[in-house]
């Protein structure tokens, strides 16, 4: 999520203190957005993780 945090401040020209909270505050939204079996691949992909299970594929090998 480091590498997410530093883009947004980035091309948003805010501080990266700024700019994690404007990504954990999307996570929250986006995982609100779903039933809680898809919560934690919000999670993992936001990390820079695998999500894994069925939707792996989705993400690359």
């Amino acid at each position: 999520m480091e590498d997410l945090i530093k883009e947004v401040a980035a091309k948003a020209g805010i501080t990266e203190e700024q700019a994690k909270i404007a990504v954990e505050t999307m996570m929250e939204f986006a995982k609100a957005k779903v039933p809680p079996a898809f919560q934690g691949m919000i999670e993992k992909v936001m990390k820079g993780e695998k999500p894994g299970g069925m939707f792996g594929g989705l993400f690359g090998s």
